[in-house]
């Protein structure tokens, strides 16, 4: 067999080969909230983990203490496996946490302390966890409705969000007393994809009302979780 024949042969071999998912190692030193760990390697290096798939309450949320509790339960003081996904605008490595046999971040959607984060998610068991947790009304799904606020929505408000939201300024459909379906849905009424109960209302509220905040990832559909 020829030298290039070889090396050609060399070339589709190592093409061939699975890429392995790049990996870390270490304990579990610190606990920034219910979404975000600091990992000590055995290089004695300190790496911020995001975990990936989910958001929890933010600190000053409802449920946002307990939610970081939550993660220190699972992971505080652990040895664990972070197999890394992506690096985030803040520099933090994005990435799935195993303690054990536990996948932490599973095991903290289906405890009711952190939602589904739909615009990065890519495990469709997580969208099934959150639907458990939330009919068993588990960890945040037993707040009021009104509490029940999405951490990107949260945020995007500036974290003005409270327990009683305030009515939103009025719009010059605010007057409609039903969708044009004959819905009997009004306008001011509700503000977050958590308030609505079909997709018939979030559509509503979304054109209608032109409650934008209800399209989270700008994709024309609102409360995807509703209407997909």
């Amino acid at each position: 067999m020829s030298l290039l024949v070889r090396l050609l042969l060399g070339v589709v071999l190592l093409s061939s080969q699975p890429v392995r998912a790049v990996e870390l190692l270490g304990q579990v030193v610190g606990i920034s909230d219910g979404d975000t760990l600091t990992l000590l390697t055995p290089e004695r290096q300190q790496v911020r983990v995001r975990l990936h798939g989910i958001d929890a309450p933010e600190s000053r949320q409802p449920y946002g203490t307990r939610a970081q509790q939550e993660l220190s339960t699972l992971a505080f003081r652990q040895a664990v496996r972070v197999v890394v996904e992506d690096t985030d605008r803040y520099g933090r490595t994005v990435g799935r946490v195993w303690a054990g046999t536990v996948d932490v971040n599973a095991e903290l959607i289906r405890r009711g302390a952190a939602w589904v984060y739909r615009q990065y998610n890519r495990d469709p068991a997580l969208p099934r966890l959150e639907a458990e947790a939330r009919q068993a009304r588990r960890g945040l799904w037993a707040l009021p409705a009104s509490e029940q606020v999405p951490p990107w929505e949260w945020r995007s408000n500036g974290g003005r969000a409270s327990a009683t939201p305030s009515r939103p300024p009025a719009s010059p459909t605010a007057a409609l007393p039903q969708s044009r379906s004959g819905g009997g849905f009004s306008c001011g009424s509700k503000r977050y994809c958590t308030q609505m109960t079909s997709c018939a209302e979030a559509q509503f509220h979304f054109r209608q009302c032109g409650l934008a905040r209800l399209d989270g990832d700008r994709d024309g559909v609102p409360c995807e979780r509703l209407c997909r």
